[in-house]
């Protein structure tokens, strides 16, 4: 065979290889922190003010039953960018990066497997959680192609304008720093922008992932955004029931058992409670203008067409329900999320009831960008309900918080069943507060029956290192929290803890 023919042929692959790379659709995939179900789209607040997740949901299809595999940073990321359940990689602290535990290390992420298909990668914000990978793995070509700017949840001020019986300074809201420009979302969103304008000029598709932070604590913006909402009686205030813990069991208190989020009791006593949620929605609309920002440079940049649009957060926050402000229960309020998708082949302005879960973006996002199924992925695609919402689906949400707590979602249910085998159940349809367990009611032993079908039967211990909002039973039979055990730690009451250490 001579030289010719043979360069002849490799040309030939190339072009073709090159034919199919450029034909795929970019990916431009939007991560929030902590964000509930408070934006325009989802109606969980009838004052929130996010005009782009309004335009964003109207070019696509709402998930308005979206639930995240954990109620914390790190193991609910870990999960999505792998596909795994957190009860099968045993990520359940916010320690450590799943890639120090023997079984997980080689796991094929959901970025890496679209870079082994063609595409460039991006990063820039918080997509795995903070810490995660340690800055010295951050090498272009690894967990992505190109790492941007990371960003944080600064700028802080120089002294806390709240003082909240926890002493870090993430615990911190009000009106700082003074323009948008100062925020690190801003610099975030500035960044993924640069991108949108200059693609990868080898013709490669792109995966963009731009991840904000806001409304994580701190919960501080400039004074425009607080300028949205009402500093009066006229704000609307979540609802709460003041008994609402009398019908849940102990076990529940020990997901949360000393966290450095603030009690409900300690903010009314303190009047910070409208402060709070006037500052959690002033973050929230700075963090709107920041996907706007990004939406606009995808627009002008002419790919928009060709582009799938995912927008998602990491799971949700209470703000007072059930006594509590932060994440860490296995209740609606921290397992419920947004989650929008966008893009060809996409029906717009739909909204779908189906109960869905973060870990179906994997098989999901593979699908739509046409590349190879990765098999033992544990999620489920919805493309049929990004092609009409209405499409049956037979899978629940199943939210997962450290070793053998499970929640089971459904379109009408929610079941939880604790490491104790105590039980929550509530009917969403009836009761979307979440304040009436029926659990105890012998006439829906039938209904808990068959929601327990759906609790995973593997229950991976928690990898080595986990420490960090950590609660294990011990082989000595004793609770721990972080590591300590429960009877030597100072009980988590309703004025909350001071725990300096560790961000929230």
């Amino acid at each position: 065979m001579s030289s010719r023919i043979l360069i002849g042929g490799f040309l030939i692959f190339v072009l073709a290889t090159f034919a199919v790379a450029a034909d795929k659709p970019n990916v431009l995939f939007i991560a929030v922190d902590d964000l509930n179900d408070w934006v325009g789209p989802l109606g969980g607040h009838p004052q929130a003010k996010t005009p782009n997740f309004d335009r964003l949901a109207a070019r696509g299809t709402t998930f308005t039953n979206a639930h995240c595999q954990a109620p914390m940073c790190n193991p609910s990321r870990t999960s999505l960018m792998t596909g795994l359940r957190p009860s099968t990689t045993g990520v359940y602290a916010l320690d450590p990066w799943f890639r120090t535990s023997e079984p997980l290390k080689n796991l094929v992420t959901l970025p890496q497997h679209f870079q082994a298909n063609g595409y460039v990668t991006m990063a820039t914000g918080k997509l795995h959680h903070d810490a995660f990978p340690p800055k010295d793995e951050r090498t272009d070509g690894v967990e992505f192609s190109h790492w941007g700017f990371a960003g944080s949840h600064g700028p802080y001020p120089k002294k806390k304008s709240v003082e909240t019986p926890s002493k870090h300074p993430m615990l911190n809201w009000g009106v700082y720093p003074g323009t948008d420009e100062e925020m690190s979302d801003y610099k975030v969103a500035s960044w993924a922008i640069e991108q949108l304008k200059n693609p990868p000029a080898d013709g490669k598709p792109l995966f963009l992932g731009v991840g904000f932070r806001r409304p994580h604590v701190p919960c501080l913006a400039p004074q425009k955004w607080f300028d949205l909402y009402p500093d009066d009686d006229t704000l609307i205030m979540p609802p709460l029931k003041r008994d609402d813990l009398d019908d849940v069991p102990k076990s529940a208190e020990y997901l949360h058992y000393k966290i450095p989020e603030p009690r409900l009791k300690w903010l009314e006593a303190n009047n910070e409670y409208r402060h709070l949620v006037r500052s959690y929605l002033a973050c929230i609309s700075f963090m709107d203008a920041q996907v706007g920002r990004v939406l606009d440079a995808l627009d002008a940049s002419g790919k928009a067409d060709n582009t799938i649009i995912v927008l998602w957060s990491d799971h949700g926050w209470h703000l007072g329900e059930k006594g509590m402000t932060g994440k860490l229960s296995l209740w609606e309020r921290s397992t419920r999320v947004p989650l929008i998708f966008a893009g060809p082949g996409i029906v717009k302005g739909a909204k779908c009831n189906r109960t869905v879960e973060l870990l179906d973006l994997y098989p999901t996002l593979t699908e739509l960008a046409g590349l190879p199924a990765r098999s033992g992925v544990e999620g489920h695609s919805i493309v049929p309900q990004l092609k009409d919402a209405a499409a049956p689906r037979n899978y629940p949400a199943i939210t997962t918080q450290d070793l053998n707590n499970h929640t089971v979602r459904t379109e009408r249910w929610r079941y939880i069943r604790y490491y104790d085998g105590a039980e929550e159940l509530y009917d969403e349809q009836a009761d979307p507060n979440e304040w009436t367990n029926l659990a105890a009611d012998p006439k829906y032993a039938q209904t808990k029956k068959e929601l327990a079908k759906w609790l995973p039967t593997l229950n991976t211990p928690g990898i080595p290192g986990s420490v960090t909002r950590y609660f294990e039973i011990r082989p000595d039979g004793k609770k721990y929290w972080e590591g300590k055990p429960l009877d030597q730690i100072k009980r988590a009451d309703d004025a909350a803890t001071d725990t300096p250490e560790a961000a929230p």
